[in-house]
Formats: C-alpha cells, structure tokens, sequence
C-alpha cells in the first residue's frame, strides 16, 4: 500500500526513507485519519517530511499522485507565457473576447496577472484584485468572472476551497529559493549550524536564583552558553554595477548575519577585493582601509564570507590597471590570494543563479581563487558554504 506514493515523493526530490513509509502505514492501521484526503495530506507531510525546505516538494508529488496534476509554474521555467496566452484565447467566447478588447486585451490582462503574482504574499479568498478563490477577480478559481484567468481549478468543478497542497505555501522554503523575506528564519537556521560553539561563559541568572533557592540559600551557581556565538565572522561585500539587482536579498542576509553573530566585522569592494576596502560607501574615496592592515589585525580562525555576483571583465581580476575604478598596482587576484591564504576557512557566496555561472569567465576565475569554495545564495547554498566553513 502506498508503495508507488513512495517513489512519487523520491521522483519529486522528496528525502524520505522506508522507514518513514512504514511508520505512516503503522499510523493508518491505528486509523490516526480516516477517509479524509486532507487530513491523510497533513498526516503524510507529518510523517515522511523532516526538512521544511522539502515542502513544497512534498506538495507536488501529493498533488500528482493523487489528482494526477504535474505542478508547474506560471511563467516559470516550465511552460511558456505563449502556451497560457493560447490556452486563455481558446476559452473565450466572442461576447468575452470583446469585452477584453475593450478593457485592454489579452496583453493588458497578462501584464496584470503578472504583477499580482509578483505583489500577493498569501492566499486570498472572496476578493476582486488578487490571485484567489470565490471571487469577482479576473484571476482565480472558483469565482465568477466572464474575462478572467483561471488558475488552480479543474474544469468539473465550481464549489469547494482550493486544496491545501494546490496553495503551495511553501515555495519559497524550497532549498534552492533565493534568500528572501519568508524564508530568512531558514538561512538563520543554516548559519546558527556553527553558532552554538561557545563555551558555557554566562551566569544563568533564573537557573542559579531558583536552585539557590531550593537549597536553603547556599549559593548554587548555573552558567548558560553565551546567547551570541562565539564565533568571529569577517564579511566583504560587493557594491555597485551589477550588484544592484540584488541589493534587497543581500540585505536581508546582511542584517540576519548582523544580528546573530557577536564577533562581526565587514567591509565593502567592488568587483574585485583590491589593496583597499571601505566601512561607509558615501566616504568610499576617502576613508579606505588597506587590505593588509585587515590581514594583520584579524586572527586567522575568523569565517571569511565574500558576498558579490563576481561578474566584471577577466582583467579586472587577471592584471595590474584592471580596476574600472583607479589603478592597482597588483592584480585582484593577487590580494585574493593573500586573504585566502592567510584565514583558514573562507566561502564565496554568489547571488546570481548558478545556471547563470558558466557563462562568465570571471566567476570561473574568482571560483578557481576560492578552491571552489562559491555557492550560491539560497538556503541550499547556504547549507552547503556553513559546511565548508566547519571544515578543520
């Protein structure tokens, strides 16, 4: 029983074992849920899911096994926006083609169905704007309206919610998501894997007033790891240029990193680390800090962690003049060399999609530089980059 459910969840990438199949089976036989898909749904996630980043994985094998629905993505990398413009114009009436002439055609209509996926945060239901159920919106299922997009409804059915594993509330925890606002617990989950590493160093106030109590006012003192990490962690970032289309995601991972760690520093550079880096960018010109006062003041057990898309022309990291900014008298590559070289654990982390990588030679290079030691930005990258950084 359930068998091919298994191997559907492993088709979709889904990491459950044997074990999990059995122990939902045994669940079952003591009728945990019975005759109820949904409440069976919840009970699987339950049992075969360990990592919230497999959820929205989980929902996909859920939905093709059992409505036999292959989850895409509208606009995704899966189904071309053409294919929906056809699929839209095939369903229209006469009377409903004129009237979406009139509001502005099947362009003004995809344009607007764009920016609401782009702008709705969570499901809504009973609205006539946004993406939903039970509506007036031109965009949902279950509704009513005559130029509308469907999405989300099969075509037998009008009554009804949309099903729990149809919302896919848990895109964004997938482990190759970007960085982003929902997901910023999991990547401080990932960060805090090196965290907790301290020693007990703080006095556990509560802990030791109450045991002091009970012993009859004979000092009985508890200490507590220091709520900070004790780990030192030294970051540069890349500004400007190409930088800015991903300034909001390193942002987010800048100010989860800020608040975590007791022994941060960071600086700024750009394109390439240089003989010089910078604290405050409106100052970049004049208030610069040499990279070899950074070597020498930094111990080498601190975690280096580089931030940038690490796209620029190969001379800027190959030659002396290849800065777009002054001239430097060593190439980039050699001050790279000499960071790398001198602290013990160092990543790259690589906001730009990693299918994009092989296309630039300069992400070849800085990658060669850091021994292979790029990852990208997303929780999966993150995962893998804290690893690396454990390494002895």
């Amino acid at each position: 029983m359930l068998v091919d459910f298994f191997f559907t969840l492993r088709k979709y990438g889904v990491s459950t074992s044997l074990r999990e199949l059995l122990d939902l089976l045994k669940a079952l036989e003591k009728q945990v849920v019975y005759a109820d898909l949904q409440q069976f749904y919840y009970l699987a996630r339950i049992v075969m899911v360990k990592d919230e980043s497999q959820f929205d994985k989980f929902d996909r094998a859920f939905a093709a096994y059992f409505e036999g629905v292959e989850a895409i993505d509208l606009f995704g990398d899966s189904i071309p926006e053409e294919w929906l413009r056809k699929e839209f114009e095939k369903h229209l009436t006469p009377e409903e083609r004129e009237k979406l002439r009139r509001e502005g055609g099947l362009e003004e209509l995809m344009k607007t169905l764009r920016e609401r996926l782009e702008e709705q945060q969570k499901r809504h239901a009973g609205g006539n704007k946004w993406v939903g159920t039970g509506g007036t919106s031109p965009f949902g299922a279950y509704g009513d309206n005559p130029e509308g997009v469907r999405i989300g409804q099969d075509g037998n059915r009008k009554f009804s919610a949309v099903k729990v594993w149809d919302k896919r509330e848990f895109k964004n925890f997938d482990s190759n998501a970007e960085v982003g606002t929902r997901n910023l617990k999991m990547a401080l989950r990932k960060l805090r894997q090196f965290a907790r590493t301290g020693a007990s160093e703080e006095l556990d106030m509560q802990q030791t007033i109450s045991s002091t109590a009970r012993q009859g006012g004979m000092l009985d003192i508890h200490m507590q790891p220091e709520r900070h990490n004790a780990v030192k962690v030294l970051m540069f970032f890349d500004v400007g240029g190409s930088m800015d289309a991903y300034v909001k995601g390193v942002q987010e991972l800048f100010s989860a990193v800020h608040t975590e760690f007791k022994h941060l520093d960071y600086y700024y550079f750009h394109n390439c680390v240089y003989e010089s880096v910078w604290k405050d960018n409106a100052r970049r010109d004049n208030e610069r800090i040499d990279v070899w006062d950074i070597i020498h003041r930094y111990g080498r057990d601190y975690k280096v962690i580089f931030v940038g898309d690490a796209t620029m022309g190969p001379y800027e990291i190959a030659y002396s003049g290849g800065s777009v900014e002054h001239w430097n008298e060593e190439p980039g590559a050699t001050w790279m060399q000499r960071l790398t070289q001198h602290f013990q654990h160092c990543i790259w982390l690589n906001p730009q999609p990693e299918n994009y990588w092989p296309y630039y030679q300069s992400v070849s290079l800085i990658n060669e530089l850091m021994e292979n030691r790029m990852f990208p930005l997303t929780l999966d990258g993150l995962s893998r980059g804290i690893k690396s950084l454990q390494k002895k």
